[in-house]
């Protein structure tokens, strides 16, 4: 049972966090440039639409745009832990503005060519910096403190969740005054400008090589991803994180066929939606802000399984207004479990694979939800929708229950375990 460890006489706090040294400034640049990934997305999606005049093309695109950036993430990464951030960082995030500035030429007027949009998002995708989880290893540098470690993740967690939500108010204003283009052109210059100003933050230029788990590997040993993954707490983490996703994924499909059969309008979808994120930052906040007793591996099954009963419920609702509230309930749970994820991905591995394992989690979250979207497509036309979002919730308990047996066989995980002969630590 999760219980609140009695509270020390000076409990870390998030002004403690933004307080130490250099981490607002880091993370302030971090936040400048994923504001980009907030933007970018809608942006793609009007610009390609609206040159193209086909909604199948736009989807095309945004299809092809979001597997090379998800599933390329954690060979991205491994080159940050590999080569360091001040390496890596600035030539990834300027190819990738290059080919967001030449997708808002191609798009900035109508009759650009599909094949064209096409290469230009495939090569887009696969250069976009994981900033991310970046920030999240530099989290780790900067506070040494566990709990404080854990209110870092927790602020990092909900600013993201506020960056994907004004992103899209961002693109809506842009729209209002130049082309869908435009915003294609901002994100391209906020990623930019944000991954410049990460990188030369004292704590990044400090930040150094860290020994790689690579350098050790024989000719016969597999990939360092592959090897990353025999991690029990990672490979955890990954799953329930992934589980998360395909009810998120599965979540917003149903939310807009909910809305449909009760002839509410767009905007219902759109509170409802703002519900689940307002839950999540308040239960991200609240979260963090607790020191719990519990080991993270034996907290994150409950995340899971609480985020899965509150989507079943869900699926009873008898309103709008009822779906609202209980989407906002599920939200409680979805930024914890995140970051008590990437909490377990950061302790389960070597320094030299931090930002590896911490894209992992991210690649996992993000497939996880479209391909959630996917399924959840073909089964809405066919079930009722309570059936639906039981269907949706499917995932996260199931996970929920897997993890928490291996939780309970295994035993909490400490920093220095991992699967044998799965990682070598030189």
């Amino acid at each position: 049972m999760l219980s609140p460890s009695p509270v020390p006489s000076r409990t870390p706090s998030y002004a403690t966090v933004l307080r130490t040294r250099h981490a607002a400034r880091t993370f302030g640049a971090a936040l400048l440039g994923r504001l980009s990934y907030g933007m970018v997305s809608l942006s793609l999606m009007l610009a390609v639409n609206a040159s193209t005049g086909s909604y199948s093309v736009a989807g095309a695109v945004m299809a092809l745009f979001g597997a090379t950036s998800v599933f390329l993430s954690p060979a991205r990464a491994a080159m940050i832990d590999r080569y360091g951030p001040r390496r890596v960082l600035p030539p990834m995030a300027g190819a990738y503005a290059v080919l967001l500035a030449a997708l808002a030429h191609a798009t900035w007027r109508p009759g650009a060519s599909a094949f064209l949009l096409g290469a230009l998002v495939a090569a887009a995708g696969a250069c976009s910096p994981p900033l991310g989880p970046v920030m999240r290893t530099l989290w780790s540098g900067l506070v040494a403190d566990r709990e404080l470690l854990r209110r870092a993740y927790s602020l990092d967690g909900v600013a993201e969740e506020l960056l994907f939500v004004s992103g899209p108010l961002l693109v809506g204003v842009v729209v209002k005054f130049a082309s869908p283009a435009a915003g294609i052109a901002v994100s391209a210059a906020l990623i930019l400008a944000g991954t410049l100003a990460l990188v030369s933050s004292p704590a990044v230029r400090g930040a150094g090589v860290a020994p790689s788990e690579d350098k050790a590997t024989g000719p016969d040993d597999p990939p360092v991803g592959r090897r990353l993954l025999r991690v029990i707490g990672l490979r955890h983490a990954v799953l329930v994180t992934a589980a998360v996703g395909l009810c998120l994924g599965g979540l917003d499909l149903l939310v807009v066929a909910f809305t449909e059969q009760r002839h509410q309008g767009a905007g219902a979808v759109s509170w409802v939606l703002a519900a689940l994120s307002a839950g999540s930052a308040v239960g991200g906040l609240a979260y963090g802000a607790v020191s719990w007793r519990a080991s993270n591996r034996a907290r994150l099954p409950l995340l899971a399984a609480g985020l899965g009963a509150a989507v079943v419920g869900a699926g009873l609702s008898p309103s709008v207004y009822v779906l609202a509230a209980l989407a906002a309930v599920a939200g409680l749970f979805v930024a914890p479990a995140l970051t008590t994820a990437y909490l377990i991905a950061d302790e389960s591995v070597g320094a030299g694979s931090r930002t590896q394992a911490g894209a992992w989690v991210n690649t996992a979250v993000n497939a996880g939800a479209s391909v959630g979207a996917a399924a959840v497509g073909l089964l809405v036309d066919r079930l009722p929708p309570a059936v639906c979002f039981a269907v949706a919730a499917v995932p996260a308990l199931l996970c929920a229950a897997v993890v928490a047996r291996g939780a309970v066989v295994r035993g909490p995980v400490d920093r220095g375990e991992t699967a044998r002969g799965a990682v070598s630590r030189s």
